[in-house]
């Protein structure tokens, strides 16, 4: 168990130490660095911008971007660790990164091992008393309590161990994007509400012109070959 364990813990340092290019260097998690656009990450990830989905049009474009680990990966691939990485664009610029890790490839590990393999790339980190939200959508509340965090001004790592699956993951955020970002989505979701009505006014406007339609194309049909 232990041989197995620090094996593990081996193979999630060294994934970490290969893909970080300077100790302590917050503005990029493994090859993806902040700020960088859709369509760099997309070619990196051997993936098509278009992939992307969309969840705020106005006032700024919010888009997701996901990684999924394949069913079969290959033994030797560097990202065994992973199972997942969620990529989210303010205006089509990288502001957050949500990974999850598989937990076959982290079995065993306690929270103060996810520590220590992540400090050594970040450095020291803190145990604040907070939460932090995983989903991308407001209307789904997943909050996870921050088991440790690594931040400057600029950037911010927080390590968590999702209540759903016992699964660990780590949220990367850029601190000046993920703020606008959020403002951005908060007076998106104040229009939706505001023209919510509305839209539901004309979408029954909309199925009853349709039903007329249908109505008088079967009609039309219908007429001439009826006999009383």
């Amino acid at each position: 168990m232990i041989r197995s364990r620090t094996l593990v813990m081996s193979l999630l340092f060294g994934v970490l130490v290969s893909s970080t290019a300077t100790a302590q260097d917050l503005s990029k998690y493994r090859d993806f660095q902040f700020g960088m656009s859709l369509e760099s990450l997309a070619k990196q990830i051997h993936k098509e911008a278009s992939a992307a989905k969309t969840t705020h049009q106005r006032p700024a474009l919010i888009q997701t971007l996901q990684w999924d680990q394949p069913s079969y990966p290959d033994p030797a691939a560097k990202d065994r660790s992973l199972r997942s990485i969620r990529f989210d664009f303010y205006n089509g610029e990288l502001f957050k990164i949500v990974v999850t890790y598989d937990p076959v490839e982290t079995e065993g590990l306690t929270t103060e091992d996810m520590v220590e393999a992540i400090s050594a790339i970040y450095g020291r980190g803190d145990r604040p008393e907070r939460t932090i939200p995983v989903s991308v959508s407001s209307v789904y509340e997943d909050n996870q309590k921050v088991l440790a965090c690594w931040e400057d001004a600029q950037y911010s790592y927080n390590l968590f161990r999702s209540s759903y699956g016992n699964v660990f993951g780590l949220i990367a955020i850029s601190k000046k994007l993920d703020l606008v970002a959020t403002e951005a989505k908060g007076e998106a979701e104040r229009l939706d509400k505001l023209e919510a009505p509305g839209k539901e006014l004309a979408r029954q406007m909309k199925l009853e012109e349709d039903k007329r339609a249908a109505q008088e194309k079967a009609r039309l049909i219908t007429k001439p070959k009826f006999r009383p």
